[in-house]
């Protein structure tokens, strides 16, 4: 079978990191005829590689038989309905998009083409085995009823160099918002995908409580489940060192999942059918450690754009489908708009009413932002070796 023509637009640093892994020769079955960025961003031209600086034109060059869009959010919709209009396969960075409203558009165009080519996101975390042995406990039945869970994830700190070497970086116009839209969107995935959605949202957030930014760098989220369970949601790229450290309580005992293990403090017999039928006022049930080491983080961002061409060649069951990604973006919109009005907010949103409101902010707004040199930047390419963004 021929290899797939592989197209990247936005050579930030993502784009650059993933085009770095396929010339590498890490991701069999693709072959990278095209990138598009600024005419500034390109980098040396490579045998067999077109280079444009207009994404409508790559798309309609003939160029590529896939697409993975790796430009700012806002970009997104507007890109990715282009991309699927012209019959490419779609690997979408993330967030799918900035807004609940614009997913919608996304997830209705990919409809209206008749599902046919291959629609993913990039939610690579959902290769790591600290999730994925957990989500087997899950679906297992192994936990019994989950009560309720906890999840503190603050090891996204950023500086303000960070910041300050992107102008739509933490803008509302240019971003979308902040922690809950760049860093977290990957745990906010991985929530809805172990847990499911919860039926109301409550956000306590700080805007530029710790950087020179006017969207989000601190959030605290409160998920409610119409079956009583409660969650919190707890990050920051404020706070070092930070932690990660998911607390998952259930019938059969406490979960924690934290580097490099899983803890699971099992009950014997179960809470419920202990506190039922004990004839004692203060007694527990008795418990047993269960220790299950955690090697590595999985196969990260390779396994996700892997997993995505062996769709397209062969059929292989999605990892990450683009039209679960309208859910992390629900989560974190839902969560803003709590914070902007005070109050809990129902799912499903009104995606309309959000999105008014984000563009208010974004055409309203007056904040400057702190700004670089251009010899600084330059030294930022060594970022894109990093998984995190």
């Amino acid at each position: 079978m021929e290899n797939i023509r592989y197209g990247i637009v936005g050579l930030g640093n993502m784009g650059r990191a993933h085009r770095q892994s396929i010339l590498d020769g890490k991701i069999e079955g693709l072959s990278l005829t095209a990138i598009c960025d600024i005419l500034e961003s390109l980098p040396e031209k490579r045998d067999g590689e077109a280079q444009f600086t207009d994404v409508d034109e790559m798309i309609q060059s003939g160029e590529i038989d896939a697409i993975h869009i790796c430009t700012p959010h806002p970009s997104h919709r507007k890109i990715g309905i282009k991309a699927l209009e012209a019959d490419l396969h779609v690997l979408m960075e993330k967030p799918l998009a900035v807004d609940k409203a614009d997913c919608q558009a996304l997830i209705q165009s990919y409809k209206d083409t008749g599902m046919k080519r291959v629609f993913a996101a990039m939610f690579n975390q959902r290769t790591d085995p600290h999730y994925t042995t957990l989500k087997d406990l899950i679906d297992t039945n192994q936990l019994g009823e989950i009560r309720r869970v906890h999840w503190s994830v603050t090891d996204w700190f950023r500086t303000e160099y960070y910041y300050a070497m992107g102008g739509w970086r933490a803008t509302w116009k240019g971003e979308g918002g902040g922690v809950l839209l760049n860093q977290c969107p990957h745990n906010l995935d991985l929530f809805q995908w172990l847990f499911g959605m919860p039926q109301r949202v409550t956000g306590f957030l700080g805007f530029g409580r710790y950087h020179q930014i006017e969207v989000e760098d601190d959030a605290t989220l409160l998920f409610q489940y119409n079956d009583g369970k409660n969650a919190t949601f707890i990050t920051s790229t404020g706070e070092a060192p930070g932690v990660n450290r998911l607390e998952v309580i259930a019938d059969q005992g406490v979960v924690t999942v934290e580097e490099n293990n899983i803890l699971w403090n099992k009950n014997e017999v179960t809470s419920s059918e202990f506190s039922a039928n004990s004839m004692s006022g203060f007694s527990k049930p008795e418990t047993s450690i269960v220790n299950i080491p955690i090697e590595g983080r999985g196969g990260q961002h390779i396994e996700i754009i892997q997993n995505f061409i062996n769709s397209i060649r062969e059929g292989e069951e999605l990892i990450s489908p683009a039209m679960e990604g309208i859910n992390s973006v629900e989560l974190a919109n839902a969560s803003l708009l709590s914070a902007w009005k005070g109050k809990t907010i129902e799912l499903p949103m009104d995606a309309s009413k959000y999105a008014s409101i984000l563009k208010e902010k974004g055409d309203n707004s007056t904040f400057q932002k702190k700004k670089i040199d251009a010899q600084s930047m330059a030294s930022a390419d060594d970022f894109a070796k990093s998984n995190k963004t």
